[in-house]
């Protein structure tokens, strides 16, 4: 039976497909866009510009859908602060950008588990569908990410 769990910072043995779990939210900001700006080098005029965001079609500014997902790591870090089991990530497959977001909105991630793929006797993958969330329930952006995570030692 699926449990909420209340992070992502698990041994891999003690995780089943179904489990869940979901972070706190992030409120997205006009720094947090020029941050990620500076950082990725990325200008692109529907971040920076509402009068070109619009003419885009995007009816005003949107953030980075890569910012999302960075924000994403932040907010799993959140529920727990301490990543000791999980020892390193491991990919992503189907990233999906779904609805725009803009300056104001909260983020939050809706995280199921969905595979488990022992690696020996010292970790496996733990593979989940990340959903992001706005402050309506619409999802923003999906993914399918993996981390490999220590198993419980003897």
């Amino acid at each position: 039976m699926a449990r909420q769990l209340k992070t992502a910072n698990n041994y891999f043995d003690d995780v089943m497909v179904g489990d869940f779990f979901r972070t706190g939210e992030h409120v997205v900001t006009e720094s947090d866009i020029q941050r990620f700006c500076e950082l990725s080098g990325d200008y692109s005029p529907q971040h920076v510009s509402e009068e070109a965001a619009i003419k885009l079609g995007f009816g005003g500014r949107i953030a980075h859908g890569c910012l999302i997902l960075s924000l994403g790591t932040g907010l799993v870090f959140d529920l727990d602060g301490n990543m000791d089991k999980v020892v390193a990530f491991y990919g992503m497959d189907r990233v999906r950008f779904t609805k725009p977001v803009r300056i104001g909105d909260a983020i939050h991630m809706e995280a199921e588990i969905i595979e488990l793929i022992d690696k020996g006797e010292r970790g496996g993958v733990i593979k989940r569908r990340d959903s992001f969330k706005n402050q309506r329930g619409e999802v923003v952006a999906a993914i399918e990410k993996a981390t490999l995570n220590a198993k419980r030692p003897a």
